[in-house]
């Protein structure tokens, strides 16, 4: 971690982890695909009801990141039982955190699906299928969590086999359920969970090979001083998840007025730019390690270098991405709701504004990335709130009485711009700093 080349170290680390995130998105992507076969109000039930899985994928990604940085660093520093307490710290944390959710979850079901913006007629589509995506909540927060934690270790090719299980039988169970036994959109809500338990399980076993930190009970020490730490390191990632999901939330109930395609339509897009957007974040997860055990080591010019390295790769990637985006919105628009021009219509404008910016986020995912690692949270959570929170929230809120439907359309590129500029100032006083000490270590 402290000799290897840096771009290459970042290259064998990021592999895994991009293979993750995008099987990760999959889950969603494959229940947005074959639902969308059924029917308009079962494809806007699906994208309705991501926003209370994002809150659960927050918990996971704040446990995960918050003791993941930690453990790399301490592993770095060679404070191997620090490391291990940590570890089944956040690991227990997020499995209760799961429960709580789904506690809460069952008990004002109903309500909920109201609260996220479901009209009267996609209404009992989204009971059925968040009632079902919710009995898998702690099996998702704490695979997300181990996932996390073994990728901060340098192991995240066992990560990857973890998550890959679980999504490969996703994708199976998907058709069988919703088509051959005719369950509907309640089917696909059970394939996930199904799998989400099968990925827990294959990830817990991984935790007892290859070197990883085992998880054990007599290692849970939910004390102040941890739980500090995991807030330190995982705060920027609850923030981005939690305001993810509020943002959902708001944007359907702004498209809701337009009529079920136009809430269909945002979800469809907003599945597609999350699985292009999985590729960069796993990049950037394969470069947090190395930011982590050589800032930990004070070789801080190793982190310099994997922080550029990471902006100009992901730049050249996204850019191939948005360019295809653009050229082909339609046709990719019509792979998930075929029968459905109207859908298509609203899909394929939201697309192409936001292939528009999205070489810009190579930018901002690093920058966040460098703060979060590096233990600078007040600037990692900023940057982290911007995108889903600081932009986007106002804009939902004001474009669409301005500009209707098209309002609606364009607020995420507008946030991704805003989100860019906000980032320059916010990395730069963290780079300088960098420059200054290079020759520690």
């Amino acid at each position: 971690m402290t000799t290897e080349p840096v771009p290459k170290l970042i290259c064998q680390l990021a592999l895994p982890t991009i293979i993750s995130m995008m099987i990760t998105s999959f889950y969603v992507m494959a229940d947005t695909y074959f639902v969308g076969q059924i029917d308009t109000q079962s494809t806007a039930a699906v994208g309705i009801s991501f926003s209370i899985m994002s809150i659960v994928q927050a918990f996971g990604f704040f446990f995960g990141h918050g003791s993941g940085n930690y453990i790399s660093r301490k592993l770095g520093a060679q404070e191997y039982s620090t490391a291990e307490r940590m570890a089944s710290t956040g690991f227990f944390c997020s499995f209760g955190c799961g429960l709580l959710v789904l506690l809460i979850g069952q008990l004002f079901l109903k309500e909920i699906c109201e609260a996220l913006g479901s009209t009267a007629t996609i209404l009992p589509y989204s009971i059925r299928y968040l009632g079902t995506v919710l009995w898998g909540a702690p099996f998702i927060a704490a695979s997300l969590t181990m996932n996390n934690q073994m990728r901060f270790q340098a192991n995240a090719a066992y990560a990857m086999v973890g998550i890959a299980s679980g999504a490969l039988l996703n994708i199976a169970l998907d058709p069988l359920l919703i088509f051959g036994l005719d369950l509907g959109v309640k089917g696909a809500g059970l394939a996930t969970v199904i799998s989400q338990i099968c990925s827990f399980s294959v990830l817990f076993c991984m935790t007892r090979r290859g070197g990883n930190i085992r998880i054990r009970i007599q290692n849970f020490h939910p004390k102040w001083e941890l739980l500090k730490e995991i807030a330190y390191g995982g705060s920027p990632s609850l923030c981005r998840q939690g305001l993810s999901s509020v943002a959902t939330i708001l944007l359907n109930t702004a498209a809701g007025c337009y009529g079920d395609a136009a809430i269909a339509a945002m979800s469809i897009v907003t599945r597609i730019c999350l699985f292009i957007n999985s590729c960069i974040v796993g990049f950037g997860q394969g470069y947090q390690p190395v930011c982590g055990f050589n800032y930990g080591a004070n070789l801080y010019d190793r982190v310099q270098k994997g922080f550029w390295f990471c902006v100009r790769s992901e730049t050249l990637f996204l850019g191939c991405m948005a360019i295809l985006g653009y050229l082909f919105a339609p046709e990719i628009v019509s792979w998930f709701r075929e029968d459905d021009p109207e859908v298509i219509a609203i899909g394929t404008e939201a697309l192409r504004w936001q292939m528009l910016p999205i070489t810009l986020s190579a930018w901002t995912v690093s920058c966040n990335m460098t703060l979060q690692t590096i233990r600078q949270p007040i600037r990692a959570i900023i940057l982290a709130a911007a995108r889903q929170g600081l932009f986007f929230i106002p804009l939902i809120l004001i474009l669409p009485a301005f500009f209707g439907l098209h309002g609606v359309v364009i607020c995420q590129a507008v946030s991704d711009a805003c989100s860019f500029l906000l980032a320059i100032p916010m990395i730069l006083p963290t780079l300088r700093e960098l420059r200054g000490t290079r020759g520690i270590g």
